[in-house]
């Protein structure tokens, strides 16, 4: 499975609705990334929010599988969405 950037970008922004749609997981997101709630249909826009967002639901197994579930889609696509837009390697490991 391999994610086009307008692709993973669209994943990002259905993960946007799905931790908006769950309290616990929006305050999460905004205390760590600062955020106000104002603010974030612009921060929204940014390439690099759509990657904080999949880097936000990949730092816990539960919030990836859940989002998953939800969707509908193998939990394995919200780490290839991550690496379309971030690029092999940009999480730390370089690809096989």
């Amino acid at each position: 499975m391999s994610y086009s950037v307008a692709g993973a970008r669209e994943l990002a922004v259905r993960a946007l609705v799905h931790i908006a749609d769950r309290p616990e997981l929006a305050s999460a997101l905004l205390a760590g990334s600062g955020l106000k709630p104002e603010a974030l249909r612009q921060a929204a826009e940014s390439p690099d929010f759509c990657l904080h967002i999949l880097d936000f639901l990949l730092e816990d197994d539960s919030r990836v599988l859940d989002f998953a579930q939800a969707l509908a889609i193998r939990p394995e696509e919200v780490m290839a969405a991550r690496t379309a837009l971030g690029g092999p390697g940009s999480y730390g490991w370089e690809p096989d």
